[in-house]
C-alpha cells in the first residue's frame, strides 16, 4: 500500500459538488492498494501514520503525532498511486489492485483508523472527486508499506 500524507490546516473532499468528508486540523491521506497488499500492509500504514510525528510541540519541534494533537483524517482512495510512469508516456496501473480487492481493503484500513477515537472522514470509493487542501507546513510525506521509499 501507498500513501500520500498531508498535514491540513483544513481539508474536504467533493463527489458530484456535494461534500461528503470535511475535516479541520490533522491528515488529508491519499491511499493506493497494490495487487500484492494485505491487511498486514494496511496495519503497518495505519499505525506510521496515526504515530508519525508530524506536528508541533510548544517548542515549535516536530514531536507529536495525530494521536497526540488529536486531531482529524481525511482518507481518500486514489490508485493512480501506483501508476508507473517509468515507461512512455501513458501511466501503467498494472500494479494496482482490482477494484474489488481495493475497495475491500481500503474499508479495512479506513475501519483499523475509526478504532482510535478520532475524527475519521472518507471520499468515496471509485469516485470521481474533487479534493481541496490547506497544507500545513507545507508537510508532505510519502509512505509505502513494502518500504521502497
Amino acid at each position: 500500500m501507498r500513501a500520500v500524507i498531508q498535514r491540513v490546516n483544513n481539508a474536504s473532499v467533493e463527489v458530484e459538488s456535494k461534500i461528503i468528508g470535511k475535516i479541520k486540523n490533522g491528515i488529508l491521506v491519499f491511499v493506493g492498494i497494490g495487487k500484492e497488499d494485505t491487511e498486514k500492509d494496511a496495519d503497518y500504514l495505519v499505525e506510521k501514520i496515526l504515530n508519525l510525528r508530524i506536528f508541533d510541540d510548544k517548542e515549535g519541534k516536530m514531536n507529536l503525532s495525530l494521536l497526540d494533537i488529536k486531531g482529524e483524517i481525511l482518507i481518500v482512495s486514489q490508485f493512480t498511486l501506483y501508476g508507473d510512469c517509468r515507461r512512455g508516456r501513458r501511466p501503467s496501473y498494472s500494479n494496482s489492485a482490482s477494484p474489488q480487492d481495493a475497495e475491500i481493503l481500503y474499508n479495512y484500513f479506513v475501519e483499523k483508523v475509526k478504532k482510535y477515537n478520532i475524527k475519521v472522514e472518507t471520499g468515496k470509493f471509485k469516485a470521481n472527486m474533487s479534493v481541496k487542501l490547506e497544507n500545513d507546513g507545507p508537510v508532505t510525506l510519502l509512505l509505502d508499506s513494502k518500504k521502497v521509499f
